[in-house]
C-alpha cells in the first residue's frame, strides 16, 4: 500500500469515502442550506441602504449585475463537481488544476471567510436578541459578547450533531425568514397602493436599466457591495458527499439558490423603494442614518405593533447563517486533513453522527476566540475585518473559476457545451471577481475606507490582505512537517488522484438516528 494509504485510518478503498453521512440531502435540503448560508434577510439589512447611497434608483439593477459573476462561477462549481464531487471544493479543485500551493491557499480563503463572517453574524444575532427586550448595549459589552459566543457554541453543536438535524432546523429558520420578507413586500406595496406610504414612489423601468448609472465610482462601489450578498450558495457544493446524487444535485442546488436570491433581493429592493422613496431624510433610503439598518428604521411605521417581526427575522437570519457557515469550512478542512494538507486530526469523522467532528469543533472555537479577541482589542478592528471579507471571497471564487478552465483544458473544444460552461462563463466570472478583488484592495488602501488606520493605510486593506498572507505563513510552516510531504510533493492529491469520496450505492447510509 502507498505511503499515503498506509498511514490513513480511513482507507481509499472503503466505499464510504471520508466517512460522512452519504445520501442525506436531496435537492430541497441542499437548496435550503444554500439559501440559509447567504442570510438573505441580514444581507439585505446590511447592504440595501449603502447600495442606494451609491447609485440611488439604480439599486435594483446593481443587484442584477452583481448576480452575473456569481452565476458564472456557479457554473464552474457545477462542472467541477460533476467531475470531482469532493467536499474540499476549491481546495481540491485548485490542487488538481494548479498544484498544492494554489490549492492550499484556496482552502485557506474559504476558512478565513468563514471565520470572519461567523464573528459578524454572532455579534448581529446578539445585538438583535437584546433588541427584542428593548435593550441596547455597546458592541463589545460583555452581555453582547456572551450571547454571541453562546450562539456560536449552539450552532457548532448542531453542525457537529448531524447534517440532517441541521437541515430540519434550517427548513424552519429559512421559512421564518421568507415569511418576514413576504410580509415586508406585501405591507410595503399595500401602503404604496393605498397611499399611506411615507413617500410613495411609483415603479420605473429605469430602475432596471443597466446603462442608467451616472458615476463610475458609485457603480463599482454598488456592485462590490451587492456582489457579496450572494456569497454562501457554495455551501451546497461543500455538502456534495452527503447528497443523494453527489454529481448532479449540489450543482443544481447552487444554481437554484443563486436564482432565488436574485428574485428575493430585487423584489425586496423595489418594494422598499416604492414604500420609502430615495429621500435623504425620514425613512428615505437615501438617509445615511438608516443605511446600516433600514429595517429597524421602518419597522414600526410599516408593521406597527408587529414591527418586532422584522427584528426576529434578522436575528434568525444571522443565527441560521452561523450554523450553515460552519458546514463548508469544516468540510474543507476535513478534506485538507485527508489529503495531508493539514494535521491528521482534521480528518476525524464522528463514528455515530458522521460529521467532521474535529474540524467542526475547531471552527467553533477559533471563531469564538477570534470574535472575542477582535472585540476586546477594538470593535472598529472587528468591523474592518468584516468589511475586508470580500477579498477572501473574491480570492477563492476566482481560483475556482480559473481552476475550471485549466482542469478541463484538454476537453474545452470538444463540444459547444464545453466551450460555454467550462471556458467562457467560468473565465468571465473569474476575471470579474479578479477585478473585484483588485478594485476592492485599491479602495481599501484609502485611510478613509473603514474604521481604522494601520501603518498609515486603510486598516481594512491591512486586515484583508494580512489574513491571506497569514495563510501563506501557515502553509510554509506546515510544509516543514514530515506528514505534509506527500501533499506538497503532489503524491496524495494531484490531477490523476481518485478522490476519496463515497461510491454510489443503491441505498445510502444515514447517520444512526436520522439526525434526531
Amino acid at each position: 500500500m502507498s505511503d499515503f494509504g498506509s498511514t490513513t485510518p480511513i482507507h481509499l478503498e472503503r466505499s464510504e469515502g471520508k466517512g460522512l453521512a452519504a445520501g442525506t440531502l436531496g435537492l430541497w435540503g441542499s437548496t435550503v442550506i444554500g439559501l440559509a448560508s447567504t442570510a438573505p434577510v441580514y444581507s439585505l439589512v446590511a447592504t440595501l441602504g449603502f447600495v442606494v447611497l451609491a447609485v440611488g434608483a439604480q439599486a435594483p439593477i446593481a443587484f442584477v449585475i452583481a448576480f452575473v459573476p456569481m452565476l458564472f462561477i456557479a457554473f464552474a462549481y457545477r462542472e467541477l463537481n460533476n467531475a470531482v464531487p469532493d467536499c474540499g471544493t476549491t481546495f481540491t479543485w485548485g490542487t488538481k488544476a494548479f498544484g498544492p500551493w494554489v490549492g492550499w491557499m484556496g482552502g485557506w480563503g474559504v476558512a478565513v471567510a468563514g471565520m470572519v463572517v461567523l464573528a459578524n453574524l454572532a455579534q448581529i444575532a446578539s445585538i438583535y436578541f437584546w433588541d427584542l427586550f428593548g435593550l441596547e448595549f455597546e458592541n463589545n459589552d460583555w452581555r453582547v459578547l456572551l450571547v454571541a459566543v453562546i450562539f456560536i457554541a449552539a450552532m457548532t453543536y448542531v453542525s457537529w450533531r448531524g447534517v440532517e438535524i441541521g437541515e430540519r432546523i434550517q427548513n424552519v429558520l429559512l421559512g421564518i425568514q421568507y415569511l418576514a420578507l413576504g410580509v415586508f413586500v406585501v405591507a410595503a406595496l399595500w401602503q404604496f397602493f393605498s397611499g399611506t406610504a411615507p413617500n410613495p414612489t411609483p415603479f420605473e423601468w429605469g430602475w432596471l436599466n443597466p446603462f442608467g448609472f451616472t458615476d463610475w465610482g458609485g457603480f463599482t462601489e454598488a456592485i462590490l457591495l451587492a456582489l457579496f450578498i450572494y456569497w454562501g450558495w457554495d455551501t451546497c457544493l461543500a455538502l456534495n458527499e452527503e447528497t443523494k446524487d453527489p454529481k448532479r444535485i449540489p450543482g443544481r442546488a447552487a444554481l437554484l439558490t443563486c436564482v432565488l436570491l436574485l428574485f428575493t433581493y430585487v423584489a425586496v429592493t423595489i418594494a422598499a423603494m416604492m414604500y420609502a422613496g430615495l429621500g435623504e431624510d425620514g425613512v428615505g433610503l437615501g438617509n445615511e442614518a438608516n443605511a446600516d439598518d433600514f429595517f429597524l428604521a421602518i419597522k414600526d411605521g410599516l408593521l406597527g405593533p408587529w414591527g418586532w417581526l422584522l427584528v426576529v427575522a434578522v436575528l434568525i437570519s444571522a443565527v441560521s447563517s452561523t450554523q450553515t457557515t460552519i458546514l463548508p469550512t469544516a468540510r474543507g478542512t476535513l478534506a485538507m486533513g485527508v489529503y495531508r494538507a493539514l494535521p491528521a486530526r482534521f480528518k476525524d469523522v464522528h463514528p455515530r453522527f458522521k460529521t467532521p467532528s474535529f474540524s467542526t469543533l475547531v471552527m467553533g472555537v477559533v471563531a469564538s476566540l477570534y470574535y472575542l479577541g477582535m472585540s476586546l482589542i477594538s470593535d472598529n478592528i472587528l468591523q474592518d475585518s468584516i468589511l475586508s471579507l470580500g477579498l477572501a471571497i473574491a480570492f477563492y471564487y476566482a481560483i475556482t473559476g480559473f481552476a475550471c478552465v485549466w482542469y478541463f483544458r484538454k476537453d474545452l473544444f470538444t463540444s459547444a457545451r464545453n466551450v460555454v460552461y467550462r471556458l467562457v462563463l467560468p473565465l468571465l466570472g473569474a476575471l470579474m471577481l479578479t477585478y473585484a478583488f483588485v478594485q476592492s484592495a485599491i479602495d481599501m488602501w484609502d485611510v478613509d475606507y473603514g474604521y481604522t488606520v494601520l501603518f498609515g493605510i486603510g486598516g481594512t486593506f491591512v486586515i484583508g490582505i494580512g489574513a491571506l498572507l497569514v495563510g501563506v505563513v501557515l502553509m510554509f510552516v506546515w510544509f516543514l512537517f514530515p506528514r505534509s510531504k506527500p501533499f506538497f510533493q503532489g503524491k496524495s492529491l494531484n490531477r490523476d488522484t481518485e478522490v476519496m469520496v463515497p461510491d454510489e450505492p443503491e441505498v445510502y447510509t444515514r447517520s444512526i438516528d436520522g439526525g434526531l
